[in-house]
């Protein structure tokens, strides 16, 4: 199956020339990039949180093999929802999907499941993608789009890629925003919590400050997956890349949305 992009010309530019243009200005030269494990990136229009991901992303040895995971916002498919065949089309390339990695998911996590309605309009991983194109010509990965709030579910699928990924070198991409539509100070202070709690690899205390202050970070759910197999695979620390918000563009910091990139290590 092919999966034909849903938010080029929406998110990012339709056109090749365009995109790989607008991309550049977000990619950084960097020297000594971090064998990471994990790395947490947001998902908004590239205007707006491109130079977060851009940065991110050019921050870290980018593996063959990526498992990118992000929130379901329209509600459709299964609530894990794996994508497990075809390809990812974008502007600038196909991306191929790693059926074997894919399928082991599935086999061995119960509440995963083999679906494309969830993926067919979902941006949250699409915009990933592009970005990860730019760095790294050729890789395989497996998408993940996640509505399960039950977090022992969620440590299942966590223990269940570990156990799969094992000694192979994996990037793992948890697509996320941050507080969405309040004042640029409001979103700041909560999702700092947010932040401290990934950089010190705290998952449940990152969904404890969730639920306490009503922090509407959209991707919890990856992140906690996340975070969850990292440590299960030796991870030690996180490290905060860059923090920004959606007013630095727009100049409303009224009504922003924070955008958090992180590497674990």
């Amino acid at each position: 199956m092919i999966r034909e992009p849903a938010v080029a010309g929406m998110f990012y530019e339709r056109d090749a020339a365009s995109l790989k243009r607008h991309i550049s200005k977000y990619i950084i030269d960097v020297k000594e990039k971090f064998k990471a494990k994990g790395v947490v990136v947001p998902h908004a229009g590239y205007i707006y949180s491109g130079r977060v991901a851009g940065e991110v992303f050019s921050s870290v040895e980018i593996p063959d093999i990526i498992i990118i995971m992000g929130p379901n916002h329209t509600g459709f498919g299964v609530p894990i929802s794996v994508m497990n065949e075809g390809i990812f089309r974008t502007p600038i390339g196909d991306c191929k999907i790693n059926e074997p990695f894919a399928n082991e998911i599935i086999k061995n996590c119960s509440y995963a499941k083999k679906d494309i309605y969830a993926h067919l309009n979902e941006h949250s991983i699409e915009v990933q993608l592009p970005f990860i194109l730019t760095l790294k010509k050729s890789f395989t990965f497996v998408p993940i789009c996640l509505a399960e709030p039950d977090l022992n579910k969620l440590k299942s699928l966590a223990k269940t890629m570990a156990d799969v990924i094992k000694d192979k070198e994996v990037l793992l991409v948890a697509s996320t925003d941050l507080t969405h539509y309040e004042s640029a100070e409001a979103a700041k202070q909560k999702d700092k919590l947010v932040l401290d709690a990934i950089e010190t690899l705290e998952p449940d205390i990152m969904v404890k400050h969730i639920r306490e202050k009503d922090i509407s970070m959209c991707g919890w759910m990856p992140v906690y997956v996340m975070l969850h197999c990292t440590k299960i695979l030796g991870a030690k620390q996180g490290k905060i890349i860059r923090y920004a918000n959606s007013g630095e563009v727009s100049g409303d910091y009224d009504q922003v949305v924070g955008y958090g990139g992180a590497v674990i290590l």
